[in-house]
């Protein structure tokens, strides 16, 4: 599997201990399988790093936007795993609304059915948590790039179009 992190400096050998903790899926080191996507997203002057993963004998999970990673979230946002006994893994990326939605839940404002409808807004796309020194091991540095900011204007109509369907979402539950 050929993935993409996009950072500041070139990384030959990730640290998979660097980090928050309480990301998506718990500690470890991030990258997408989507090249695009880690260009599009990039700061200015940034560094594509290029990695295989060789997936053989890891024990690797699987998220789709569901309930179940919905759950996975929603405890390693409050500092417990979320996962255990993984090498790797896989799933989509939480958009901006997780932010939103965890103080939202947390308030008691929302229920968590309606904060999984707010999580399905937008794109998905997926990312990949290496989490065990195992898994680790198995990914091999190819190489890095220097890189500009890739396509400022459609990024910015896709994070537009996000808070539109976003903000007509809760209008709609407060409707409710």
């Amino acid at each position: 599997m050929i993935l993409y992190h996009t950072g500041p400096v070139a990384i030959p050998k990730p640290d998979i201990r660097i980090g928050r903790k309480n990301a998506d899926f718990g500690q470890g080191f991030y990258l997408t399988p989507d090249r695009d996507f880690a260009l599009r997203w990039a700061g200015p002057e940034a560094v594509l790093n290029e990695y295989e993963l060789d997936e053989s004998g890891l024990v690797i999970h699987r998220f789709v936007r569901d309930e179940d990673w919905f759950d996975c979230l929603f405890r390693n946002r409050r500092g417990r795993d979320g996962v255990t006994g993984a090498d790797v893994v896989i799933g989509p990326i939480a958009n901006d609304t997780l932010f939103d939605t965890l103080g939202i839940i947390s308030s008691g404002f929302l229920e968590p059915a309606q904060a999984m409808r707010l999580l399905m807004i937008g794109p998905e796309y997926t990312q990949v948590a290496v989490k065990t020194d195992r898994a680790a091991a198995r990914l091999r540095y190819l190489r890095s790039e220097r890189i500009e900011r890739q396509d400022e204007k459609s990024r910015l109509l896709e994070q537009e179009a996000y808070q539109t369907a976003f903000a007509a979402a809760m209008e709609e539950m407060l409707g409710e």
